[in-house]
């Protein structure tokens, strides 16, 4: 960190600050083999500050941060070169399963079942027109956080290759049954949040989840991540638009 030309100097967990202006600053240690830490210090004039920072042991995929969005608090995770949301995206007015949303200004999601409970723990489920804003760029920002998007095909792509083609490493711990278990080493936290379906009716809650690409495969249809229960797969695949699937959001 430094402000003014002046630099903080690092050293094994300690951040060591000197003739920096009177203020509140970020401090943020990072070493590999072990989880980003940040906390808020204090620097008072002429005094040098020292602060012990206890850093906790994992490895350089779980470098985590924390944010706030629409009034709820998600964690980013690096996996690879990219940087996830570690929870499914939760924005916008629930609407019935059996109505469509409309490019009316308003973000419309589903929460499975028709509960708000369930998009409290699963987050929403969008249809793909809603979840991109009603433009098809791939890559666009979509309902995500400002300085994050909606990941492309190639980007899933990118992350399935990340973790070895293995669903499980993906998945939370405790989802899914027999070889389809979740481990959950890639820091993903995926959760087997099920579908909307083109009916309206929903399905699959604890059996499998899907995330919306941002690559159209055709004028009726997209492309989404899609994660099962029951096995260690992991697969890009094309779907109707008309669908509810899960939203994860990727940093630009």
């Amino acid at each position: 960190m430094s402000r003014n030309g002046k630099t903080v100097q690092t050293w094994q967990g300690l951040k060591i600050i000197k003739d920096v202006q009177v203020g509140e600053y970020d401090l943020t240690v990072k070493s590999s083999g072990y989880i980003t830490v940040t906390k808020k210090i204090r620097i008072e004039e002429n005094k040098t500050a020292v602060e012990d920072v206890q850093l906790i042991q994992g490895n350089d995929k779980l470098q985590q941060g924390e944010f706030n969005y629409a009034g709820k608090t998600y964690h980013s995770i690096k996996i690879g070169t990219q940087v996830w949301m570690q929870e499914n995206l939760d924005v916008g007015t629930m609407i019935q399963g059996s109505a469509n949303p409309s490019n009316n200004g308003t973000i419309e999601k589903y929460c499975y079942d028709n509960s708000p409970a369930n998009c409290t723990t699963y987050g929403g489920l969008y249809q793909w027109n809603e979840a991109m804003q009603y433009v098809t760029t791939p890559g666009t920002k979509g309902i995500c956080p400002t300085g994050w998007h909606i990941p492309t095909k190639a980007e899933f792509e990118t992350l399935k290759v990340s973790v070895g083609n293995d669903g499980n490493k993906l998945k939370g711990e405790g989802q899914g049954t027999g070889s389809g278990v979740g481990t959950n080493t890639s820091g993903f936290s995926a959760l087997l949040a099920g579908y909307r379906y083109d009916d309206g009716f929903f399905g699959s809650l604890g059996g499998s989840a899907g995330f919306w690409s941002s690559t159209e495969g055709s004028a009726a249809g997209a492309y989404y991540l899609v994660l099962w229960g029951g096995g260690s797969g992991v697969d890009v695949d094309g779907s109707s638009k008309g669908g509810g699937f899960s939203v994860r959001c990727l940093e630009d």
